[in-house]
């Protein structure tokens, strides 16, 4: 099965790897935790996921439940994620392209 996988970016990303590694450790567990309770929907729905001084700001292609946006919270909260609760959500329809 093909899965189209998030996005994956961070602001300083090219020099501060770190926090591209973090974003990624983070989309697997969220992942995990949707697999774990059957939602097969979850990884599909996911566009963009990208650290921004340590506020996760979620792109979703689909409208997320609010289980699902926290999943993405509670791995952003873990000790592989940034352990805060800096989350923040947003529809790809309502992200404006860069000018």
């Amino acid at each position: 099965m093909y899965l189209d996988h998030p996005k994956i970016t961070a602001t300083k990303g090219d020099t501060e790897t770190d926090r591209i590694d973090r974003v990624n450790r983070v989309y697997g567990y969220a992942v995990g935790i949707a697999d774990e309770r059957g939602n097969k929907e979850f990884i599909n729905k996911l566009g963009r996921l990208h650290d921004h001084k340590g506020t996760l700001i979620v792109v979703w292609r689909i409208e997320p439940t609010e289980q699902e946006k926290s999943y993405l919270v509670k791995a952003w909260q873990s000790l592989i994620g940034d352990e805060s609760t800096n989350v923040e959500h947003e529809m790809e329809s309502e992200v404006q392209p860069p000018q």
